[in-house]
């Protein structure tokens, strides 16, 4: 079975739909120049984004994010979420060496499930991740499963670590970063709705 990358999601979509770029554009509010990257470089620079394009299209997120789908439970055993890796997100900056950031990696726990609502993903945060603030429809829930996360929400900051967890509504402008310079692996459960 062939693998999908968002961006050839959105294409058939966008295809099925007979939709321009242009008319996307207009009805999520992603400027036509991203779209174009996310379509045919595979870029992707953080959720909200997909999550509104998804919204335009009338998709769930997880529409633009399945390779396929099972209609029964789905296990990911320990040790197949590192193989399960879907994308990469943060600015396309250079730290002071000059070696690009590696920034936010999202691994998805149930990728194959179909219908769902919820997209659980293990995410490991480099320790120079740099990610712009997003605000998208939904919620989230995030439990720390090792290192010391910088939660910046709206105007407030706050630090946990391992075993801490937070939920929030994501309209809320919103980034995680880690809070001392070392990696960061956490669970993020991401609830849009349809």
């Amino acid at each position: 079975m062939a693998v999908h990358t968002p961006g050839q999601r959105i294409v058939e979509l966008r295809t099925t739909y007979s939709l321009s770029r242009e008319t996307l554009a207009e009805r999520s509010g992603i400027p036509a120049a991203l779209i174009a990257k996310i379509e045919d470089e595979g870029h992707i620079p953080d959720l909200a984004p997909l999550i509104k394009i998804a919204r335009a299209l009338g998709v769930r997120l997880g529409t633009l994010l399945d390779d396929h789908e099972e209609l029964g439970p789905v296990i990911t055993r320990a040790g197949e979420a590192a193989a399960s890796t879907r994308f990469m997100t943060g600015l396309p900056e250079k730290n002071s060496g000059g070696k690009d950031h590696q920034g936010l990696t999202f691994k998805a726990l149930a990728a194959d499930k179909n219908g769902r609502h919820m997209e659980p993903f293990i995410v490991d945060i480099e320790p120079d991740a740099v990610q712009e603030k997003s605000a998208h429809e939904g919620e989230e829930f995030i439990h720390i499963l090792a290192g010391n996360l910088k939660l910046e929400y709206g105007t407030a900051s706050e630090t946990l670590k391992a075993g801490d967890s937070v939920y929030y509504d994501s309209i809320v402008p919103h980034r995680v970063i880690s809070a001392d310079s070392q990696p960061v692996k956490i669970l993020a459960v991401i609830y849009t709705p349809v």
